[in-house]
């Protein structure tokens, strides 16, 4: 067996932030150094921020298939999934009241629709999933039979990677005259996103996930999307979002669009793309053969590139992520906004997987085969470890 590579260990947990891109990196200094001043100021460094504002709008909404007119900036997905959920709520009285949401949808979705519906304007449903987390169809529709104002369905699943059928949960959404959310976080600069080809009325992305850096991202909007603002104080970004607009981070997340090419992954991201699912396909492999006991969760195929989730029988994953950062790995266990909680992700009880033992790996360019192997051996041995403490022998 040939030595572990060499050097740092790369990290683990990109799907919760990744790496700066080094175009965000230069779009951010050149921006911040330049201080830009408020764009609604009609004094000349107002209008040239409002300039800079507008150019990135645009270029967002050209990658993502939008409309620069419907696409409202934000501090980042969470915020731009409670606008597009609350606001729904708040605005299109002309839809039956009810919110409807797959069962393995990011906390951020869920909570949103559950705050709509403690205020008892709205009901809140929610549709099961298969083994591997994709959406039951023929749920969906017989939910959609008595109406819904909206529908959420992520892209891409961040726990397990699962690639969810958006087209199929949009023609269900059109016979039903729902409106559809799709919460693309996980899929932005990996799979092809667009608005208009995913033929959503909302998308929802956050520039952290894709390298274009922390507290920014944005909710692009169709024609037929009814929306309210959600925070009120002011009348910037057409009264969808008050608030000054972080336009150094607003910069570097279109920089790094521009440069991804999400709408038609090419080039950086295609190559890297192929590359990742081959390491993610060797690893998957790898981990069934190597630790005893032990599930991998999410589908073989139609699966985030960069993304691996399993879990280990008689293990406590939180004792796995210690063991793990020990030896140099970051990993992330549990549902993917819990850090001290100790609840085990609401996505593996949908889907009737194992909780325990949980690990996500999550990684960019940085890990290769190579590593990967390294990781497997690493995990095996804590495993075994942290078993034999508790005198349980595999198979048992």
């Amino acid at each position: 067996m040939p030595p572990p590579p060499a050097g740092p260990r790369p990290h683990l947990d990109i799907a919760s932030a990744s790496p700066w891109h080094p175009r965000a990196l230069v779009a951010l200094a050149q921006v911040a150094e330049g201080f830009p001043a408020d764009p609604t100021r009609l004094h000349r460094a107002g209008r040239d921020a409002s300039d800079l504002l507008e150019r990135a709008r645009g270029a967002v909404a050209e990658e993502l298939g939008g409309r620069a007119d419907a696409t409202t900036f934000t501090s980042g997905a969470t915020e731009a999934i409670h606008l597009a959920i609350r606001g729904t709520a708040a605005a299109d009285a002309t839809r039956p009241k009810r919110i409807v949401s797959c069962a393995v949808e990011h906390s951020a979705v869920l909570a949103a629709a559950d705050a709509v519906a403690a205020t008892g304007s709205h009901e809140h449903v929610r549709v099961g999933v298969d083994a591997d987390g994709r959406i039951r169809l023929d749920e969906l529709e017989e939910v959609l039979a008595d109406g819904a104002v909206l529908v959420n369905v992520q892209h891409a699943n961040h726990e397990v990677g699962t690639v969810q059928p958006v087209a199929e949960v949009a023609t269900l959404c059109r016979e039903a005259d729902a409106l559809l959310h799709v919460d693309a976080a996980q899929t932005v600069g990996r799979l092809p996103v667009s608005l208009e080809r995913l033929d959503a009325d909302y998308l929802s992305i956050s520039a952290a996930k894709f390298g274009g850096g922390r507290g920014v991202g944005a909710l692009l909007t169709s024609p037929r999307a009814r929306l309210q603002g959600i925070l009120t104080g002011d009348e910037r970004e057409r009264r969808r979002r008050a608030g000054l607009q972080n336009l150094p981070g607003i910069a570097a997340m279109a920089e790094v669009l521009a440069t991804l090419r999400p709408r038609n992954p090419a080039g950086e991201a295609g190559s890297e793309v192929t590359r990742a699912d081959a390491v993610r396909r060797h690893l998957r492999a790898r981990l069934a053969q190597s630790v005893p006991d032990l599930e991998v969760h999410g589908p073989q195929h139609d699966s985030l590139p960069h993304l691996v989730a399993c879990s280990a029988l008689y293990v406590e994953g939180q004792a796995l992520v210690t063991a793990l950062d020990a030896v140099g790995w970051a990993v992330h266990s549990g549902s993917s906004c819990a850090t001290t909680s100790g609840e085990p992700s609401h996505v593996l009880v949908a889907m009737g997987a194992l909780t325990h033992g949980h690990v996500r790996v999550s990684f960019d360019h940085r890990f290769g085969t190579d590593h990967a192997d390294a990781f497997v051996d690493d995990l095996a041995r804590v495993v075994a470890e942290q078993r034999a403490r508790l005198g349980i022998e595999p198979g048992t």
